[in-house]
């Protein structure tokens, strides 16, 4: 289902003019959008730090293909929390691994990110036109200009990135509105969720993203790079 070259011009001109657009729109009315432009070729992955992503989507979309990245080294609390996520929607997540065993590039090595999560997502994105994520401007430097949409030329992909402009606050109000299932790792310190060997609750006064790979010169693991 991957584009073709021929219409990737086309779509880029398409998008451009729509981002701006999108700047000032719900993550709803955008997802609305996306399912009406690509249906079945969009894919939505979810780290299951929260079910926000996967709420708005239920609103806009129904039926999606959701996906989550499993390394092999996440906390049970993060798979439990999306079988419970699973059945609060009545869901079923596509869970995708990398096949490797736990000694091989185990979490916390210099390439587990790439053969654990960014390798299993491009073969995801093989059989996809458009990709949802949720991440945030404000969720690292290298996000702070993330587009709402946009074609990925390194994955041959549409990007869509519905929550871009949304603050950590604003997860928390929605959550909080909303009365939604929470991690439960949330509540004993973790503002940001990854695997457990690399990730540790944040103190006061620390950004979320302070708690993922402690004591390492890196803040993403590759997926949105």
């Amino acid at each position: 289902m991957a584009l073709q070259t021929g219409e990737i011009d086309s779509l880029k001109s398409e998008l451009n003019e729509i981002n701006s657009s999108f700047e000032h729109s719900s993550a709803e009315n955008i997802l609305s959008w996306a399912g009406n432009r690509f249906a079945h070729g969009l894919v939505i992955t979810s780290s299951f730090q929260d079910c926000v992503l996967i709420d708005v989507a239920q609103k806009a979309l129904g039926e999606a293909r959701i996906v989550f990245l499993d390394t092999g080294f996440h906390f049970p609390e993060t798979i439990a929390y999306m079988r419970r996520i699973e059945k609060h929607y009545d869901i079923k997540v596509e869970v995708v691994n990398s096949g490797l065993p736990d000694d091989v590039s185990p979490c916390g090595s210099s390439n587990c990110c790439q053969v654990r999560k960014v390798l299993p997502l491009l073969n995801v994105l093989k059989t996809a036109t458009a990709w949802v994520t949720g991440i945030k401007r404000v969720d690292t430097p290298e996000r702070v200009d993330a587009p709402i949409v946009a074609y990925d030329e390194a994955k041959n992909v549409v990007k869509i990135n519905p929550l871009a402009a949304w603050t950590d606050e604003d997860v928390a109000a929605y959550e909080e509105k909303l009365n939604l299932p929470r991690h439960p790792l949330t509540f004993v310190g973790y503002k940001s969720i990854g695997c457990a060997p690399t990730t540790r609750p944040t103190q006061e006064g620390e950004s979320p993203r302070e708690g993922r790979w402690p004591g390492m010169n890196k803040t993403e693991c590759g997926l949105h790079i």
